[in-house]
């Protein structure tokens, strides 16, 4: 295993938070459900949105488990990574359902459902009354499911680092490097999803943790591969390999995807056939497009730069706070019936402004910085 730090591995993870960022804003404005929308949702939109819905949180995955590979590596044992991981991962969560997330479900209550009482007085009675009020759950860690799932996976791994052999895990790594190690990595983890689309037909991620379980499978295989390419680093070769191929395969998929939603948008609904292309063809997008951007990592991003380190310790921070930034902005944007456009800009510049104050303020204060998911000093 080489020790060598892939700086394309580290941009990756950087834009995949960024994405995830933009992504959310988008959801102000499309007509899927979410905690606040624009008063005229835009079909349109839906477009740019399904170009990175069926991989973005997959990559995400992928990247943590990259990044946990070489934490555990760097620690060099599964109670020292289990210490690191929980204390980096659960104190932020429990932060941010205390205290981040309750705007979102009180913002939610009084725009959709005609909640009455104030912010303080939700917080006070109704937000940790440990139920369901008007279908949501209370309190609720919202957008930090991620960071649930995540510690669930790394908390798998530990386990697995700790009571199988150094050997036996040398063997299922090489084995699956060696699966995987030629056009098997753009083939078999697409089959995996297909195969999980039809045995699991009709399931929808819960983010629930305990009932998601077609989603976990989804997820921890992007999460071993990330494992994966840090302990078997050969394994960029094949990426260097296929990773063009998976770009013009990623590029037709989601041609399809498009052209089938757009006949749906124009009212010229397809035979009830068009529903299992669309879905097929979206998985398959989302795994030639991770292929692809790892292969442009690899290839043009694996060089350090003076923001580098500074920007991969802001993105916990970001994502922990991004979300109730969008929904307050977003929520006064809609009382003041502000249009798509101005909407849009304003939420851009509010959310980086936010995202950044939040971070350079709490990387300053010693006691703030564990609980905005930063490392003591």
């Amino acid at each position: 295993m080489s020790t060598a730090r892939h700086y394309g591995m580290d941009w990756l993870r950087i834009g995949a938070f960024a994405l995830l960022i933009f992504y959310h804003i988008g959801m102000y404005f499309v007509p899927w459900g979410w905690h606040v929308k624009i008063a005229q949702p835009l079909e349109w939109v839906e477009i740019p949105m399904l170009a990175t819905n069926s991989w973005r949180l997959a990559l995400l995955f992928l990247v943590s488990g990259y990044a946990s590979a070489a934490l555990f590596a760097k620690l060099g044992g599964s109670g020292a990574f289990v210490r690191s991981r929980s204390a980096r991962l659960l104190v932020p969560l429990l932060f941010g359902i205390l205290v981040i997330i309750p705007p979102q479900p009180w913002i939610e209550l009084v725009s959709q459902h005609g909640y009455a009482k104030s912010l303080g007085a939700f917080w006070t009675s109704d937000y940790f009354h440990f139920g369901v009020l008007d279908g949501i759950v209370l309190p609720t860690y919202q957008h930090l499911w991620f960071v649930v799932y995540l510690w669930v996976y790394t908390m798998l791994a530990a386990a697995v680092l700790a009571w199988v052999p150094v050997a036996v895990r040398a063997k299922i790594a090489d084995g699956a490097a060696r699966l995987l190690g030629g056009f098997g990595l753009l083939i078999f983890p697409m089959l995996w999803w297909i195969l999980l689309f039809f045995v699991f037909d009709g399931h929808e991620d819960t983010h629930a943790l305990i009932d998601d379980g077609p989603a976990h499978l989804h997820y921890l295989m992007a999460f071993f591969i990330g494992w994966l390419l840090r302990v078997r680093p050969a394994l960029f070769a094949a990426v260097a390999r296929w990773w063009r191929l998976a770009a013009m395969l990623g590029v037709a998929a989601f041609a399809a995807v498009a052209t089938i939603l757009i006949l749906w948008q124009q009212g010229l609904y397809p035979p009830d056939w068009a529903r299992l292309p669309f879905d097929i063809a979206r998985l398959v997008q989302g795994w030639a497009t991770i292929v692809a951007l790892i292969g442009v990592a690899d290839a043009y991003a694996n060089r350090d730069h003076p923001r580098r380190a500074m920007l991969a310790e802001a993105v916990f921070p970001f994502y922990i706070i991004h979300q109730t930034i969008i929904v307050v902005v977003g929520w006064w944007l809609l009382k003041g019936q502000v249009a798509a456009l101005p909407s849009f800009l304003i939420l851009v510049a509010a959310t980086v402004t936010g995202c950044w104050l939040f971070y350079w303020i709490g990387r300053s204060i010693g006691w703030l910085r564990p609980l905005i998911g930063l490392q003591r000093r």
